[in-house]
């Protein structure tokens, strides 16, 4: 991704359906995965959306159903949001106003380091770097904007 687009409000634009595509790779091993799948914004009531991703990882050969719930809410700043898990603990702030994030999650021993970047009005991309004692991965995900 080469310009970052700015979004002067990130919960607007996410609102929602999203086509979504990450490769995973063990970044130790060589082993990589796939999840192809959908991710709804969703309005919660109090303000912010609701997350909800599903679809199918396939990894060493074999595919699953796969899925997450993480709650996005109003941020401290016009404009931003802070991202939490589905039980409401904190994961990661997120501001998109230049177009571009960097957040950082410490999660037990490991590190989760994420880049957020937006292209245009219907495509933006994450880039997390998981390492730690137990874990050398990299995640890059894509997402499309769902067209009516």
């Amino acid at each position: 991704m080469g310009e970052f687009w700015p979004v002067p409000e990130a919960l607007s634009y996410l609102a929602g359906g999203w086509r979504v595509e990450r490769v995973v790779r063990d970044l130790g091993d060589g082993s990589e995965g796939a999840f192809r799948g959908a991710t709804a914004f969703t309005p919660l009531s109090g303000g912010g959306l609701l997350h909800r991703e599903t679809g199918d990882f396939t990894w060493h050969g074999v595919t699953r159903p796969a899925e997450r719930t993480l709650r996005f809410v109003p941020g401290p700043q016009a404009g931003t949001a802070d991202v939490r898990f589905a039980d409401g603990r904190p994961f990661h702030s997120l501001d998109l106003r230049t177009g571009r994030h960097i957040a950082d999650h410490p999660c037990s021993a490991d590190l989760y380091r994420g880049e957020f970047t937006v292209a245009d009005a219907d495509h933006w991309r994450t880039v997390w770097r998981v390492g730690g004692p137990a874990k050398d991965l990299l995640l890059v995900t894509d997402y499309t904007r769902e067209t009516a």
